[in-house]
């Protein structure tokens, strides 16, 4: 055995004592503090005795933790992962009570609730001090992740000729634009991604805008970059005539639908089909290794692997109550930021009470743990290609802003998390290329209903002529992090879908998507026409057109199609020759062109709806409610961005703009190719339920790589 083997072994046994001490003495300071926790017998016992029970104690706990606990989650792996991790507190006070009987004569005694106190506390002082050990020795911590790579490049290696071709990471920064990212690179707030950009030193990154379609929001992008088709994804929620639903994004069964018919129109399974991974997505993009996937969250039995993730993070008890404990400093400082607003009344301004602040702190420390923790595990094992979804920043957005002091704190604690994502690449079994991205941008504004005291579905009634309600409803919203957490609680339909079905035959269906309104007739098998609507309701297309929270409506003119209407009678016929652009003027170049594509959607409304937009001050008027929105035209939310290595090729030619999911979908496939080979089409399937071998235990290798520190550096 050589020197330096002998010198990791010593490493781990100190490293190991040394967290059982400070274990023993906490076991000691919790014993003098808590009246129900005693480490000593009826009669009392020396100082000496005491403190070798303390040791008998934090021994047999440790080992516990460490033997017991992986197989009391695995057992529980149907348990609904947010149930789980309210569980980590029980479950390790548990193994507490269970480690006190194991101490001789009876010595260590505690109640139930003192119990998950004591082991609530030792879990986060070991995992503290082994991380604080990891951080001061840093040769132990890179001789661990070299051990981790050499086993894995070993298996790696099997059977190739020549060299391992590089891997790839996308890291998808959900909502984040352009404009964002490059601002918080510049002020310090993402140091990480402002030393790529060669802030300070030279360059190994480029910073790439592109342009979204008129569906501005995850699940057309997504879709679009996953599996190269967003074909008839016309927003975020639609209504289908030929069979009477209602398609939302993140529902699971509309993400399952979603994934095949992409799948048929491309014919191949995906972007990730060449030992991929797909980890916190709306859709597979064809990987075999899935977790947290919401197109697989409405599987049953063996092979759904959605919440695969969960059991591999909570497996490691010191895990589960860290992630415990953030997730509860998470909700106060949610509910902190939201006091603190209304005190300052301060506007635009939107409820944050209810489940919110527990939403909010799911997807910024939950999805956010587990989702790193698996990138690096697919790091740790060497697969070719891995995207990921980090929803953090999306979901506070939509309720603080795009900007301020509350989406600061989450950009920068996203930061952390590629600055550890790109350690671990430097000692992974291959050489990796992390690219970074976004799938749309957020734009700032008050609600529609805010502003005018009603909703779209009101002004559609009043332009039908039917009674609108005395109080106007709210809309709910359309957040991602709100599936990933209906998906953790398995409940795969989304809460209040019932209210979007029609009361009555010949009342429409108003659907809302961000500052993008759909408003469907169901009555009518067919798409309405300009003609057909106005004969049937004079005064709807005029009273939407001349509103001054509407930018724009797309409707379809009998003999000369596609029509934009806007206030005063303007209107732009979309298939004549382009002339007066009209009320698309306002939103930018490409404008029209996105909202042909969209016109020409089997599943389009009879109606469009895209809000006012002042483009001084990017702000637009959100249908839902959200004070951050996307998923229509008007301002940053079309605006996302692609960050990528020098080393690959320029996504597009100098002086051209990348426009659209699908075009963004090749640029990847382009690099996946560059090094590694074409991608291999799975024709007819690559949706990510075929069984796979390595699949059932994919997450646990996921989480057993990285040491307490490396985690610790995630927060």
């Amino acid at each position: 055995m050589g020197r330096e083997r002998w010198r990791a072994i010593g490493s781990v046994v100190w490293r190991s004592v040394a967290v059982w001490l400070v274990s023993t003495l906490t076991m000691l300071v919790l014993a003098g503090i808590l009246p129900d926790f005693q480490l000593q017998s009826d009669n009392g016992d020396s100082a000496t005795r005491i403190a070798i029970t303390a040791a008998l104690g934090a021994g047999a706990f440790g080992l516990l933790s460490s033997l017991v606990w992986p197989l009391l989650v695995r057992a529980l792996l149907l348990v609904p992962a947010l149930v789980l991790g309210l569980l980590a507190f029980a479950l390790n006070g548990s193994l507490l009570l269970l480690a006190l009987r194991l101490i001789p004569d009876g010595r260590g005694d505690a109640n139930p609730e003192t119990a998950v106190v004591v082991a609530a506390v030792m879990s986060a002082v070991a995992s503290a001090t082994g991380g604080f050990l990891a951080v001061r020795d840093d040769d132990a911590y890179r001789r661990r992740l070299y051990r981790l790579a050499d086993r894995r490049r070993r298996r790696l290696t099997e059977g190739q000729s020549g060299p391992v071709p590089p891997g790839t990471v996308f890291i998808q920064l959900d909502g984040v634009g352009h404009d964002v990212l490059r601002a918080a690179a510049d002020n310090g707030l993402m140091p990480t991604i402002a030393g790529w950009l060669g802030r300070g030193g030279e360059p190994s990154h480029r910073l790439t805008p592109w342009r979204t379609d008129w569906s501005s929001q995850t699940g057309a992008s997504q879709l679009g970059i996953l599996h190269g088709s967003n074909h008839d994804v016309p927003a975020f929620r639609w209504y289908e005539k030929d069979t009477g639903e209602v398609m939302v994004s993140n529902r699971p069964a509309s993400a399952v639908e979603l994934q095949r018919r992409a799948i048929e129109r491309t014919g191949d399974g995906g972007l990730l089909t060449l030992d991929g991974a797909s980890r916190g997505n709306l859709f597979s993009g064809g990987a075999e290794q899935l977790a947290l996937v919401l197109s697989m969250a409405a599987r049953r039995g063996k092979e759904n692997r959605s919440r695969a993730g969960y059991f591999a993070y909570f497996s490691d008890p010191a895990n589960a109550v860290r992630t415990a404990l953030s997730f509860v400093a998470e909700v106060g400082r949610e509910m902190g930021e939201s006091t603190r607003a209304r005190i300052r009344k301060r506007r635009p301004r939107i409820g944050r009470g209810g489940l919110y602040p527990f939403i909010r702190a799911f997807a910024t420390v939950v999805e956010r743990d587990v989702v790193v923790a698996a990138v690096i595990g697919d790091m740790l094992v060497g697969r070719s290609a891995v995207y990921a979804d980090l929803v953090a920043y999306d979901e506070v957005a939509h309720h603080s802003g795009p900007s301020g002091s509350d989406v600061d704190k989450v950009l920068q604690r996203l930061d952390r998390s590629l600055a550890l994502i790109a350690k671990v690449a430097e000692h992974a079994p291959r050489a990796y290329r992390i690219v970074v991205l976004s799938d749309h941008g957020q734009s700032p504004g008050e609600t529609f209903r805010a502003r005018y005291g009603l909703t779209l579905g009101d002004l559609v009634r009043a332009g039908c002529g039917l009674p609108v309600p005395r109080k106007a409803r709210r809309t709910h919203s359309g957040a991602e992090a709100r599936s990933a957490v209906r998906a953790a609680l398995r409940r795969p339909v989304e809460e209040g879908a019932g209210k979007d079905r029609p009361a009555g035959e010949a009342e429409p269906v108003v659907l809302a998507s961000g500052n993008l309104g759909l408003v469907s007739f169901p009555d009518v098998p067919h798409r309405m026409t300009r003609e057909e609507i106005d004969l049937r309701h004079p005064a709807l297309l005029p009273t939407l057109a001349n509103h001054p929270g509407v930018g724009f409506l797309l409707v379809r003119g009998e003999d000369r199609g596609p029509v934009v209407l806007g206030a005063r009678g303007s209107e732009v016929y979309l298939d004549e020759e382009p002339g007066d652009p009209g009320p698309l003027a306002d939103f930018g170049p490409g404008a029209a062109e996105a909202v042909r594509r969209t016109d020409g959607f089997p599943h389009v409304a009879d109606i469009m709806v895209n809000s006012w937009y002042d483009p001084q001050d990017g702000e637009v008027l959100a249908f839902e409610e959200q004070i951050g929105s996307h998923g229509g035209l008007g301002g940053a939310q079309g605006h996302p961005f692609l960050l990528s290595p020098l080393v690959l090729s320029a996504p597009v030619d100098e002086g051209q703009e990348l426009v659209g999911a699908e075009r963004v979908h090749e640029v990847l496939r382009r690099w996946l190719g560059e090094y590694q080979g074409p991608e291999v089409p799975l024709v007819g399937g690559g949706a990510g339920g075929a069984e796979d071998p390595r699949q059932e235990d994919a997450g646990s290798t996921a989480f057993a790589a990285p040491d307490p520190a490396v985690q610790d550096k995630t927060r």
